[in-house]
């Protein structure tokens, strides 16, 4: 499973969220805390600052190689400010039928949206359920897929089913891909294990989604996944694990003041100025971090130099 983290704040050095912290983003790569795989499939960002050319539209780099064996690193990284980034490290498996192509590496941005994506997770048969979702996409999303991924497809499918942009409208959004993806499972006798934790950003926004289906296609599979993970790697527990951890979310306010580190001055109610939203806690102080637990939304607006936070449920 790969590793996402996206951030909405004031704009500030990107180095600071993907270089410079001891367990930054492009460390992860060699060192994911709570993954066992290293992340050497490609990686990636899409980031909005008030400083670019484009303001309004995201800088995307992503590149098929391991983060940091990557020598355009130290050049790019230094020189950008930004606030709103989504960033993305890419595990895949170990076989020579993963493509590696610029086209395949995180996050996806598309003309017509507003929204960039990224995900921890998988989607099994993708290919193969593509037999009952496609009439549900449309051509202006379709025609503009160029990799062979399931989050791009993912994508696709979620953008064609968005009727707009607020919160409620991209709730249910994804409510109604993951019910049109368990039906074309069922009806192609192919059910299994679909996590999906996903990153969605635009513009001094960040949505937040953990949630997916379980083996049989349960969207409300039930377990402790720190006891499941003691299953070890390869076991239907462990993956179930996966499945159910939680992602995090970080608020508060000076993430400026504590160079080298993903700290910030914690806050409660309408006080914090930044939010990260991650795969895993990237401070020592974890309690400090909320957890998105299996089957939640979060949405994550900048607004008036401060930034609100909306959890719910998603009902599926």
């Amino acid at each position: 499973m790969c590793r996402v983290l996206a951030y909405i704040g004031p704009e500030i050095p990107v180095e600071s969220l993907l270089l410079t912290p001891e367990n930054s983003l492009i460390n992860q790569t060699l060192d994911p805390e709570l993954h066992p795989e290293l992340q050497l499939a490609g990686w990636g960002f899409g980031a909005w600052g008030e400083h670019l050319l484009k303001p309004e539209e995201p800088l995307l780099y992503r590149r098929p190689m391991a983060a940091f064996y990557d020598d355009n690193v130290e050049g790019i990284i230094p020189s950008l400010q930004a606030s709103t980034l989504l960033a993305h490290v890419r595990a895949a498996s170990y076989n020579a039928g993963v493509v590696l192509t610029d086209e395949n590496c995180h996050p996806f941005s598309y003309e017509k949206t507003p929204w960039i994506i990224a995900q921890n997770g998988a989607l099994p048969h993708w290919q193969i359920l593509q037999r009952e979702l496609l009439p549900h996409i449309k051509d202006e999303f379709l025609e503009q897929m160029r990799g062979t991924t399931d989050t791009e497809f993912l994508y696709v499918l979620l953008l064609s089913l968005l009727e707009g942009d607020s919160d409620d409208d991209v709730q249910v959004g994804f409510e109604r891909m993951l019910t049109l993806v368990l039906d074309a499972m069922r009806t192609l006798d192919l059910v299994a294990l679909t996590k999906l934790k996903i990153g969605l950003v635009s513009l001094d926004r960040v949505i937040g989604v953990n949630f997916g289906a379980g083996h049989d296609g349960e969207t409300h599979p039930s377990g402790d996944w720190r006891e499941l993970r003691k299953s070890g790697p390869g076991t239907d527990d462990h993956a179930k694990s996966m499945l159910l951890e939680p992602m995090y979310v970080l608020m508060g306010t000076n993430f400026q003041d504590h160079e080298g580190t993903y700290d910030l001055d914690v806050t409660s109610g309408d006080e914090a100025t930044s939010a990260i939203f991650a795969s895993e806690p990237l401070t020592e102080s974890i309690e400090d971090w909320m957890h998105l637990e299996f089957g939640e939304i979060v949405f994550l607006e900048r607004a008036d130099e401060t930034v609100r936070r909306t959890v719910r449920t998603l009902d599926v």
